[in-house]
């Protein structure tokens, strides 16, 4: 599989990082720059996440960062093994997290396309 492989859009399932179980559904995006480096954007909601990240042996890693309902900036990294280009299975952690969990998501392509 190659980078270029995983540019799409995926439906989302996810837990948060608190052991409660699935608690949001939502959309990933994936583009590439330039460099060759991923853009994801995850929109779940009305609320959008962005990242960028880099992919090697199947395993695709990206930073993220949002701005929470307080209006402040939260950072977090979010790690997928590539099972296929269709589908990503990854688990994800913020600097401001539960220390003693986990996030997790399930991540299968869907049609169309994303436009910046």
């Amino acid at each position: 599989m190659t980078i270029e492989d995983l540019v799409g859009s995926y439906s989302v399932e996810g837990s948060n990082q608190d052991g409660l179980g699935v608690a949001y559904h939502g959309v990933l995006h994936l583009t590439l720059d330039e460099n060759r480096r991923i853009i994801a954007q995850w929109i779940i909601g009305d609320h959008i996440q962005n990242g960028t990240g880099f992919f090697k042996d199947q395993i695709l890693v990206i930073n993220f960062n949002y701005k929470g309902d307080d209006q402040m900036v939260y950072k977090g990294v979010a790690v997928y093994r590539c099972i296929n280009k269709d589908t990503l299975d990854g688990f994800w952690s913020e600097k401001h997290g539960n220390p003693l969990y986990l996030g997790s998501e399930s991540c299968v392509r869907i049609g169309g396309g994303f436009l910046n």
